[in-house]
């Protein structure tokens, strides 16, 4: 998170010199020492998104992947004129743990065009799916997996 705020800090001030990089590492350690103290934060759970930061970026690569998979079934469902569409509401549960993997999966099914998640209650997920035809496999997401992989070693 230190270096997420400091990086962000160099973005937004479009160049570097000593003294933005300075104020930078003053101004983020200032920012990490409040998203530990008030956000329930740590730096032992730094330690383990360091460690975790390959797994994290191939999560969000697969993501990027399965929304641009889902933006041409969508694509491919208009332009098709298919008859009539059949939307479907299905129900499938997750062994997720934490109630932040659970929410997290939910708005990763959200952001896959075609799908919304209707409700979450505990583990057990109604998701709302544009056509039949993508709600098969969805208790099966590679992104579940990934997510349970992540939760397992966090």
């Amino acid at each position: 998170m230190y270096l997420l705020y400091f990086l962000l800090w160099v973005i937004f001030n479009g160049n570097i010199t000593l003294e933005i990089v300075v104020f930078g590492l003053i101004i983020a350690a200032v920012l990490f020492a409040f998203t530990c103290k008030f956000m329930d934060y740590s730096i032992a759970q730094e330690k383990r998104n360091i460690k975790h930061v390959f797994q994290i970026m191939a999560f969000l690569l697969l993501l990027l992947k399965e929304i641009i998979v889902a933006n041409f079934a969508v694509l491919r469902l208009i332009l098709t004129q298919k008859e009539e569409i059949q939307p479907k509401l299905v129900m499938f549960r997750t062994h997720l743990k934490t109630p932040t993997a659970r929410a997290f999966l939910a708005n990763v099914i959200t952001l896959t065009p075609g799908t919304i998640t209707v409700t979450l209650e505990k583990d057990t997920y109604t998701v709302h799916c544009l056509d039949e035809s993508m709600s098969e496999g969805i208790e099966n997401l590679e992104c579940l997996k990934l997510l349970e992989e992540l939760e397992k070693e966090g």
